[in-house]
């Protein structure tokens, strides 16, 4: 007798241990498709739908066989990879640097002093995802986390009316929330997981990233779990960028190192974790006037290397 070929399984209900009131609740907490379920770790899945560790470990590892997660062809991966979106950044000096622009299932941090247009960065972003594809936007929408309380709509507005956009269209689809401390910005990620279905998201702003990590965790010897809930918290916005095919782009402080007394002192924070996190890196100096130089020091597969932009009323444009 031949054995019946397995039911392939298509939708969370149907994976072993998931009855109704449990697809239910894995669905109002975000778990909506076989990814999010898959990508998950059975603490975190035990946490958010109450139910036994044992049991979440099952359910993720029959989502794994369901999406048949292991090695893959790199022609496999290249066609995942031709899903991937641009958003431009509004210059095309800045866009070339980055490869064609801000990339979705990715991570971009931009560091630097105070000024050098990491916000601005943040706030062009947020108005371009939503433009047409053809303009260099996704046609989606923006979720923006303040962590420092320098969201301002009147710059969305500014940038919107300079560009000929109809800013009331621009702000209903940025997303804002403040975030007070480290936790509170950790819990914030995670409602994403909840609320970014529905909305038609293709872009999350963190701006900026370490400034509570930095202040919550003063001294050398809260360093180590400093370090170690930023390493989840970054993983989290990289989970969400993977499985949602968003784009993440982060601002993050810097400091001065008194020990090099020649070249530039400037250091990022966040340290090897966030250094290894993301996937891009920018390095964003003042110039003269209005003038901002755009340093890439880090990409998979982009050379190192400069531009110079600048920042007007319309937000970020070329020189």
């Amino acid at each position: 007798m031949k054995e019946e070929p397995k039911k392939k399984i298509k939708d969370i209900s149907e994976l072993p241990g998931v009855g109704e009131k449990t697809a239910e609740k894995m669905k109002s907490s975000g778990y909506s498709d076989l990814m999010s379920v898959a990508a998950s770790s059975a603490s975190e899945l035990a946490e958010r739908v109450e139910i036994g560790e044992a049991t979440a470990a099952k359910i993720i590892q029959a989502a794994r066989e369901a999406l048949d997660m292991g090695f893959e062809t790199a022609e496999k991966v290249m066609k995942r990879r031709e899903k991937i979106g641009k958003i431009t950044t509004g210059s095309k000096a800045l866009d070339e640097l980055l490869g064609g622009g801000v990339e979705t299932q990715s991570i971009l941090e931009a560091h630097g002093a105070f000024g050098s247009a990491k916000s601005q960065l943040a706030f062009q972003l947020a108005v371009n995802v939503q433009l047409q594809k053809e303009d260099g936007g996704l046609k989606k929408n923006a979720f923006f986390i303040d962590t420092e309380g320098t969201f301002r709509p009147e710059r969305i507005i500014q940038i919107a009316k300079e560009r000929g956009l109809d800013e009331k269209k621009i702000l209903k689809g940025i997303y804002v929330a403040r975030a007070y401390n480290s936790d509170h910005q950790i819990l914030l990620v995670d409602k994403l997981k909840d609320g970014i279905k529905g909305k038609n998201v293709g872009l999350i702003i963190v701006d900026s990233l370490t400034s509570h990590f930095r202040s919550d965790y003063a001294g050398r010897g809260t360093l180590a779990a400093r370090q170690q809930k930023l390493n989840r918290h970054l993983h989290d916005l990289q989970k969400i960028s993977d499985v949602h095919n968003v784009a993440v782009y982060v601002t993050n402080q810097v400091m001065s190192n008194p020990a090099i007394l020649f070249g530039d002192p400037t250091k990022p924070i966040g340290g090897h974790i966030l250094g290894h996190q993301a996937t891009f890196r920018l390095y964003l100096r003042k110039s003269k006037g209005n003038k901002r130089i755009a340093r890439l020091i880090d990409s998979p597969s982009l050379p190192e290397g400069e531009c110079v932009f600048t920042v007007t009323e319309k937000g970020i444009e070329d020189v």
